[in-house]
């Protein structure tokens, strides 16, 4: 049952981080459930770029992981009492971007097989070559970046979920076995093999 004993408090308290004050995630969602909207402000300040990266890391498009992202902080706002204080609340909100995040792939997968499937000889597009010229420094890290991402792409889902969630996230094996619900062994084993991909699809380029 939600202690609504728990007072309000401002948006500065929250934001305090030292040895006197610290608030955990777990406690602001409880405010927040007892109806502290500063609470959730905090999430929101505390979790926003972090989805947008994670979720970036799953379509390769930095505007629709914003809005993913935004999907995933407003379904935790309209879905807040469905937190249970049984779990890390990492674990619930990284539960719900990854499934927004897969429900969206499958969509733009589909959109992409109609696409292709209705294409016409007139409908190729030919991107232009831009304009402005860049340094070799930031050609070279531009390139090796959009190889990593390539190389994530190509891992399979499974594969791909649990890399991102361990080393880009730098979540715990519990915390991603929790997420995902499988067996601690399935995590690590799948963290390796993903590993091993991606040294073989990159190593003439590290």
């Amino acid at each position: 049952m939600i202690n609504q004993s728990l007072p309000t408090l401002s948006l500065q308290a929250y934001q305090m981080n030292d040895n006197n004050f610290q608030i955990t995630d777990e406690d602001l969602i409880l405010r927040f459930q007892s109806g502290d909207e500063n609470a959730y402000s905090e999430i929101v300040s505390r979790y926003r770029d972090r989805l947008v990266n994670f979720i970036f890391r799953f379509m390769n498009d930095f505007d629709q992981a914003e809005d993913l992202a935004q999907d995933t902080l407003l379904k935790v706002y309209t879905h807040k009492h469905y937190y249970k204080n049984i779990a890390k609340f990492s674990t619930w909100i990284y539960t719900i971007a990854s499934n927004l995040a897969k429900t969206e792939l499958r969509k733009k997968k589909n959109r992409k097989t109609s696409s292709l499937t209705n294409m016409g000889l007139d409908d190729k597009e030919y991107d232009l070559p831009a304009a402005d010229k860049k340094t070799d420094s930031e050609t070279d890290n531009e390139f090796l970046g959009k190889k990593i991402q390539y190389a994530i792409d190509k891992l399979p889902e499974n594969f791909k979920t649990v890399a991102i969630l361990r080393d880009v996230q730098e979540l715990s094996y519990d915390d991603i076995s929790n997420i995902l619900n499988v067996p601690l062994g399935t995590v690590k084993s799948r963290i390796n093999r993903a590993r091993i991909q991606l040294q073989e699809e990159l190593k003439n380029f590290l």
